[in-house]
């Protein structure tokens, strides 16, 4: 695939034709499959059992999630992750702490099938209630042992973890993994004048106060943080 191959459709959560089945109902992008299956078969080896929480997300379901804690129907956390009380909030103080934890719809690399969450079933029981904090996976926590094991072996496969700390940005996601060599080209398509396209439309909540801060959005919360040296 090559950057002229991806259309904005594909960008933005509301095609497809790019992805297959993993397992289930995960959907990957095509080129993915078999590079995560390698790396899963890798991992089995030394008793890791990954597994995919959430694979593809199409546009509509980010639209729903965004929608829903703009409009105070799901909490909004502040950076720590506590709760915060939405109608003391203004438009766009809602905005940041929206896009702390929850992608602005059109804008999640889930649109795009590289990108995943992952987990560890061998580490926990059947009935485990995943959560996918980051507790889970730092000392202590079941996923220890897997983000460990990917910190070290992860890059061998061509994933990495985007999210690995915290940039000023998205907050840290331990179990987000992107496969590199094609999220590259997704996002080598990003800039404030595609996201300006994607909110021609009535849909989105707040969309004044996105539009108002969006070259800040875009910088912070939508282009690709820059590769560490030793990567």
């Amino acid at each position: 695939m090559t950057t002229e191959q991806i259309s904005d459709e594909m960008m933005a959560g509301r095609c497809e034709k790019h992805l297959c089945l993993l397992e289930r109902s995960v959907l990957l992008h095509m080129a993915v499959v078999d590079p995560f299956r390698q790396l899963q078969q890798a991992a089995a080896a030394e008793g890791l059992d990954i597994q995919v929480a959430s694979g593809f997300r199409a546009y509509d379901r980010q639209l729903a999630i965004w929608n829903a804690k703009a409009e105070g129907l799901r909490p909004l956390l502040n950076t720590d992750g506590h709760p915060l009380d939405s109608a003391q909030l203004r438009d766009d103080e809602k905005v940041m702490a929206i896009l702390r934890w929850s992608a602005l719809p059109g804008c999640s690399r889930h649109h795009w099938g590289t990108d995943m969450d992952i987990w560890d079933r061998a580490a926990v029981s059947p009935d485990y209630q995943l959560q996918l904090i980051p507790e889970e996976y730092g000392p202590g926590g079941p996923f220890h042992r897997l983000s460990l094991w990917l910190e070290k072996h992860a890059a061998a496969f061509g994933f990495y973890r985007p999210y690995d700390r915290d940039r000023g940005g998205v907050a840290p996601e331990p179990w987000h993994l992107s496969y590199r060599p094609v999220a590259e080209l997704f996002e080598a398509q990003l800039d404030a004048a595609f996201v300006r396209k994607l909110l021609d439309n009535d849909r989105l909540s707040l969309k004044s106060a996105v539009l108002a801060q969006l070259d800040e959005i875009v910088a912070r919360f939508i282009l690709p943080p820059p590769r560490e040296k030793h990567e």
